[in-house]
C-alpha cells in the first residue's frame, strides 16, 4: 500500500473508531494531516481551530498563516513538510485539548508518524511538546532540540511555542523566529 493509502485506512479507522466521538459530533468532521508524505519534517499541532474545522486541513487560520511565514523566513517550503495535530477534531469554542483526548489520538499519531517516517518533529504549543516529553517546559525547553524513541525508532524533537503565542502576545513574535531560524539550521546540518 502507498503511503498516502495507510494514511486514508488510518483516518478511516479514527471515525469507524469513534475516537473522541463527543468532538467529532460537535465539529465539521475530521481534520487530517497535509503536506509531503515523504517530509523529512513532521509539524505536530495540538488541535484544528475554526479555520481548519471549515477547511478541512491543518494550519490554515491565522495560526498557520504566521506558520507560513516563519517557514518562509526559515528558508522551509511548506511543500517540503507534513503538518498534522494530535488532536483531529476541533473542541468547542477552540479550547485546549484535553488530557483524554490526547491519549485517545496518541496511538493514531504514532501510526502516523510510522507511516511519514520523518527524521525530524518539531512541535507547536506545550499540548503537542508534552506528549512527547512528558516533563517540558515550554518556557524552558523551546527551540532545544532533544531525541525521543516511538516505537523502536528515533526522532529528533524540537518543542517550539505555538505560532498563536505570537498572535496574542508580540514579544513572543521574534522568539519563534529566532526558534524557526535555529530550527532551519539545524536541519540543515
Amino acid at each position: 500500500m502507498s503511503k498516502a493509502d495507510l494514511l486514508n485506512s488510518l483516518y478511516k479507522d479514527i471515525a469507524a473508531s469513534k475516537v473522541c466521538n463527543e468532538l467529532a459530533l460537535q465539529s465539521s468532521g475530521l481534520v487530517p494531516g497535509s503536506g509531503n508524505l515523504d517530509a523529512d519534517i513532521v509539524i505536530v499541532g495540538e488541535a484544528p481551530g475554526k479555520a481548519e474545522d471549515a477547511e478541512g486541513k491543518p494550519f490554515v487560520g491565522a495560526s498557520g498563516k504566521f506558520l507560513d511565514m516563519m517557514l518562509e523566513s526559515a528558508g522551509i517550503a511548506r511543500a517540503n513538510i507534513y503538518i498534522t495535530n494530535i488532536v483531529k477534531y476541533r473542541p468547542p469554542s477552540n479550547r485546549d485539548p484535553s488530557k483524554f483526548e490526547k491519549a485517545e489520538f496518541w496511538p493514531y499519531l504514532l501510526r502516523e508518524l510510522e507511516i511519514i517516517q520523518p527524521k525530524f518533529i518539531i512541535t507547536l504549543g506545550r499540548h503537542s511538546g508534552m506528549c512527547f516529553l512528558p516533563d517540558l517546559v515550554i518556557g524552558r525547553d523551546h527551540g532545544q532540540p532533544k531525541e525521543v524513541l516511538l516505537n523502536e525508532r528515533s526522532y529528533v524533537l524540537i518543542p517550539l511555542y505555538h505560532p498563536a503565542a505570537a498572535l496574542y502576545n508580540g514579544n513572543m513574535r521574534q522568539t519563534l523566529i529566532d526558534d524557526f531560524m535555529f530550527t532551519a539550521k539545524l536541519l540543515a546540518q
